[in-house]
C-alpha cells in the first residue's frame, strides 16, 4: 500500500456494517439491546464507528457466527470474555444449544471447542491462523494482539493473518523485544492531534519504531520463522489450488461471492483513530526502511 493512503478515523454505519460482513440494520438492534455502545454522531447527527467500535463489531460478529446467542454475547462482554468464569459460562450454555441441533451446528462446534482449548478468542480465528498460535506459551499472547489478527484477517484473509502472526510469535518468546515493542507503542500515542508534524519527536519515534522492525526482523530470520511463513504459503497453494478457466472468468468479470470485497475496498471501511503526527511518524519509518533495505 502507498504510504499517502490513509484509512477513514472514522466511518458511517453503511461502511461498518459492509466491513463486519453485517448490516445496518443489524447493528442498530446491538446497539438497541446494549451489545455495541452508542458511538459519537458527526456533525450530520449520523452514527460514526472508530477503531474500538469495529473491533468490538468484528468480535460479535464471529461470536454470531459460532452460534452464541445475542444475550450471551452480551453477557460475555460484560464479564469479559477471556476471563476463566466468562468462557465457561457462555459455552457451557452455547455447548447444551448445540447438544440439541448437531446435526444442523458442527461448524460452530468446532468454533466452540477451538475457544475452550485455547481459553480466549483466538479460538474464533480460522484454523489456519490459530494453529501457527496454538504452541505459544499461556498467556503470552495479548487481546491487542488477537484484535489486530481479527482485523487483518478481515482484510487480507486467513493465510495474511497467518504470516502476520510470525510477528507475535517473535514477541510472546522474547520478552526484550515486546519490552521495547511496548515502550515504542506509548511513544507513538504521544503523538496526539496537539503534537505538529514537523514536531523533531516525530522524526525520533520514527526512527525507534524503523530500528525496532530490523531488530524484528533479524529475530524472524535467525529462528527460521520466515521459512516457515514460506510453508505456510505452500500449505495454502495446496488447499487452494489455482482457479480454472471459468473461475478466472468470474474474476476478471468482476463477480464476487455476495459479502465479500477486495482488500482495498475494506482497508477503507476500516477506521484507524491516528492522528497526522503518527501518521507521519509511520511515513517516516517507511521511507528508513527502504533506504536500507537491500535492494536499495
Amino acid at each position: 500500500m502507498h504510504s499517502s493512503f490513509k484509512p477513514p478515523r472514522q466511518v458511517k454505519i453503511g461502511d461498518a456494517a459492509a466491513f463486519a460482513g453485517t448490516t445496518p440494520r443489524a447493528i442498530r438492534h446491538y446497539h438497541e439491546i446494549g451489545l455495541l455502545p452508542e458511538p459519537e454522531r458527526g456533525g450530520d447527527d449520523r452514527r460514526r464507528y472508530g477503531y474500538e467500535d469495529m473491533i468490538r463489531l468484528l468480535w460479535i460478529r464471529k461470536m454470531a457466527d459460532a452460534g452464541i446467542a445475542l444475550d450471551d454475547i452480551r453477557d460475555a462482554f460484560t464479564t469479559g470474555t477471556d476471563s476463566e468464569d466468562g468462557i465457561a459460562n457462555t459455552l457451557e450454555r452455547l455447548e447444551e444449544t448445540l447438544a440439541e441441533q448437531e446435526a444442523e451446528l458442527r461448524r460452530q462446534r468446532t468454533a466452540v471447542r477451538r475457544m475452550r482449548t485455547e481459553g480466549s478468542r483466538m479460538g474464533l480465528l480460522s484454523d489456519f491462523v490459530t494453529d501457527r498460535l496454538k504452541n505459544l506459551p499461556e498467556g503470552s499472547l495479548r487481546q491487542a494482539d488477537l484484535d489486530t489478527l481479527l482485523v487483518t484477517e478481515r482484510i487480507f484473509g486467513p493465510l495474511g493473518a497467518a504470516v502476520q502472526a510470525t510477528r507475535f510469535i517473535v514477541l510472546a518468546t522474547h520478552p526484550a523485544l515486546r519490552e521495547d515493542s511496548d515502550r515504542i507503542d506509548v511513544a507513538e500515542e504521544a503523538l496526539d492531534d496537539s503534537v505538529a508534524v514537523d514536531d523533531p519527536r516525530v522524526a525520533q519515534v520514527a526512527v525507534e519504531r524503523h530500528t525496532f522492525e530490523s531488530a524484528l526482523q533479524t529475530v524472524i530470520e535467525e529462528s527460521g520463522l520466515d521459512e516457515d511463513d514460506d510453508a505456510l504459503f505452500d500449505a495454502w497453494d495446496a488447499l487452494h489450488p489455482e482457479p480454472t478457466d471459468d473461475d478466472e472468468a468470474d474474476i476478471s468479470s468482476g463477480r464476487r461471492e455476495a459479502g465479500t470485497m477486495s482488500a482495498f475496498e475494506a482497508i477503507g471501511k476500516m477506521p484507524y483513530d491516528a492522528s497526522p503526527a503518527q501518521w507521519r511518524c509511520m511515513e517516516l519509518a517507511i521511507e528508513l526502511s527502504a533506504q536500507n533495505s537491500p535492494a536499495t
